[in-house]
């Protein structure tokens, strides 16, 4: 079974290197490179995980049909230094069965 495959900044990167994943860290700030390294990641891996700050780097549409493929499977972690703040997907889900404000 291929290593994970992390795609964040380096901080990051370097926990993930250390728990076994490969990593790709792309060059901050340029869309192209992070779409080359979603796509390689994609057809390499298994589980593909990738920081929120990268993924709001993606078209929307290509990270949701990644999304809905789940082959590979795919995450979207925080980085290390909490940059991009994760969703509450708990509260959400609770607003849209009117159980929460």
């Amino acid at each position: 079974m291929p290593a994970p495959v992390f795609i964040g900044d380096e901080v990051t990167a370097a926990g993930y290197r250390l728990a076994g994943a490969r990593v790709l860290v792309p060059d901050s700030g340029d869309d192209r490179d992070v779409s080359a390294t979603f796509a390689e990641a994609l057809r390499s891996a298994d589980l593909v995980l990738i920081s929120a700050a990268c993924a709001g780097e993606l078209p929307a549409d290509l990270l949701d049909r990644a999304v809905r493929a789940a082959d590979p499977l795919l995450l979207i972690v925080p980085d290390a230094a909490g940059r991009v703040s994760m969703p509450d997907v708990a509260a959400d889900v609770g607003r849209a069965l009117g159980i929460e404000p």
